[in-house]
């Protein structure tokens, strides 16, 4: 049995905010959008996927709601924080082999970033 695709959903209340964000700061590609105004997005860089939808009474929860695996965690912690972004842990190497750390995107919606060590 293979298992396809598995991709988080990122709810965000204002989607042309959240655009800006994952395009110019992370780097992702708009690959499908739908509705007028456009409330679902398919973002894409390398093998990491975003889907985006709008809900405008979306409030972020403490969870992790993804957790992206990167080749230099060091480097795109260094660009986040020289862009404001929020930080909600610091860079940190683990004891289970990860160099890691938590930002938050415009939402409050947390991401995990790692990379094996």
């Amino acid at each position: 049995m293979r298992f396809g695709r598995f991709t988080p959903t990122l709810a965000v209340t204002d989607m042309v905010a959240a655009l800006r964000f994952y395009q110019d700061i992370l780097g992702f590609e708009k690959m499908f959008e739908n509705g007028d105004p456009v409330s679902f997005v398919i973002l894409k860089r390398d093998a990491a996927e975003f889907h985006l939808t709008t809900d405008e009474n979306h409030q972020a929860r403490i969870p992790n709601v993804a957790h992206l695996m990167v080749d230099d965690a060091a480097g795109l912690y260094a660009h986040l924080v020289r862009r404001g972004v929020h930080i909600v842990k610091p860079l940190r190497e683990e004891e289970y082999g990860l160099l890691d750390f938590v930002f938050a995107d415009p939402d409050g919606n947390r991401i995990d970033v790692g990379q094996v060590t």
